[in-house]
């Protein structure tokens, strides 16, 4: 039987990604899990039928953009038109160089991380959202997103271009009832911290989702980084 409504987090794992499925799962959405490990992702998905969720999992990397939007392609014949898309891998360490270290190969990662991925995904997922006449699309980034760090060019220059990609579609997009909106977690996900326990994200998430007032919002103060 095809959901009626579809939860589709790119990045999943066992911390935000479980939080939001959970979250999401609560209100009746089917979910949709994608990252590269299958099995990670089943194992995911068998915890969240215990909670009587239903969740599959479609494995793709980011960092390959064809596979991706199939992954989705896939999620959405199966389970449903996506009408929520959350955009929420976890940067590799390695894309956090000093900024006189990066040269131009050391930004193909972050580029492809946070800026091919994401674009694969929304057009992939948009065709049906406009046909629902609804929408949800959710970027979630580190604090380098609204301050670059000096000590972490990769990810500040990547996730600058992925704001203002999130910020252009905000504007074209809400006329037509697709909603986009960004996330800024400064410094870490902290299981048990009173603003960003993964809990606490995806209840953030959810009010997003069905506030629906404008493109940046902010887990915790800057300055916790």
């Amino acid at each position: 039987m095809v959901g009626v409504n579809t939860v589709a987090i790119v990045g999943a794992g066992p911390g935000l990604g479980a939080a939001v499925a959970r979250r999401f799962g609560r209100e009746g959405y089917d979910v949709a899990l994608v990252a590269r490990d299958r099995e990670r992702l089943d194992a995911l998905a068998g915890e969240l039928a215990a909670d009587g969720i239903r969740a599959r999992g479609f494995p793709a990397d980011v960092r390959e953009p064809e596979r991706l939007a199939g992954a989705l392609a896939e999620a959405g014949r199966e389970l449903g038109t996506v009408e929520v898309l959350q955009y929420s891998p976890v940067p590799h360490r390695d894309f956090m160089l000093p900024v006189l270290e990066t040269g131009h190969r050391q930004l193909t990662g972050p580029i492809e991380f946070s800026v091919y991925g994401p674009v694969a995904a929304v057009r992939q997922v948009l065709p049906g959202m406009r046909e629902l006449g609804r929408g949800t699309i959710l970027l979630v980034n580190g604090g380098t997103a609204a301050v670059p760090h000096i000590e972490r060019a990769g990810t500040s220059i990547a996730f600058a271009a992925e704001s203002a990609y999130g910020h252009l579609l905000h504007e074209r997009l809400a006329p037509e009832g697709v909603h986009v909106a960004q996330l800024v977690v400064p410094g870490a996900i902290t299981p048990g911290h009173p603003r960003k326990d993964p809990a606490v994200l995806a209840e953030m998430l959810w009010g997003m989702h069905r506030e629906r007032r404008g493109f940046r919002h902010f887990a915790d103060d800057l300055d916790s980084r």
